[in-house]
């Protein structure tokens, strides 16, 4: 790591596909720290493999979190350094990450967030949808308040974007269709960076008739257009 000030936790982005996206200075860092905290240790585990990496690693996810959190903040603070590794991408968009962050930071741990892969701004450069102001809303609610973030979200002037499971890729488009509008334009990426990578563009209409009587796999980026003025 050179002459840089070692830190107590490092974020690591990690591939969303294609693992030779992740940088040197990732690589260098995850061989450097003591433990790595994995989303899902058998993915994590699969990385490491590939790149030769053999360090203790330990689950953290949004079901054991709360639990785990106290004994790493205390072995952080005699001294040990930790890695934070997701499936994919950078930890804490949408995935674990935020309350080691917090407790960190109260704790007065340094933390690091090395730059590198997340799904949604290849999704939004390439979306040809203005990306000068965006606002990023995750994953929608499944159910209670649904509809409720639907009908917000239609009157957002700026660009919008979501992640969605390909098995409710057809009910959100629809539902967009019924809040926003049958001819707000939209972009759908799928499976980047990987073999099948795709993108598909144009009103909601033209996108839910590309996809409706496909079977969808892959991760997905949704894109919308904001609202435009009357």
């Amino acid at each position: 790591m050179g002459d840089q000030k070692k830190s107590s936790l490092y974020l690591v982005p990690t591939p969303i596909g294609n693992l030779g996206d992740i940088t040197l200075r990732s690589l260098e860092i995850l061989k450097s720290v003591d433990l790595i905290l994995a989303e899902d240790t058998r993915t994590s585990g699969f990385l490491l493999k590939h790149y030769s990496i053999s360090k203790p690693m330990q689950s953290f996810h949004n079901h054991n979190e709360h639990r785990v959190l106290n004994g790493l903040i205390e072995r952080m603070k005699k001294g040990e350094t930790m890695a934070l590794v997701s499936d994919a991408g950078t930890p804490g968009i949408s995935d674990p990450g935020f309350l080691i962050v917090r407790e960190c930071v109260q704790a007065g741990l340094s933390v690091d967030c090395l730059p590198g892969p997340t799904a949604f701004v290849p999704a939004l450069v390439k979306s040809g949808l203005p990306m000068d102001r965006f606002v990023f809303e995750g994953f929608l609610p499944h159910k209670k308040g649904r509809q409720t973030a639907l009908k917000k979200l239609a009157e957002e002037e700026r660009t919008i974007v979501l992640y969605e499971s390909p098995y409710r890729l057809i009910k959100t488009l629809e539902q967009i269709k019924e809040f926003f509008g049958p001819d707000r334009k939209v972009s759908v990426s799928r499976e980047l960076t990987k073999m099948f990578e795709e993108t598909v563009g144009g009103t909601v209409e033209e996108v839910l008739l590309h996809f409706g009587d496909k079977e969808v796999k892959g991760e997905i980026v949704l894109i919308i257009d904001g609202k435009k003025e009357d």
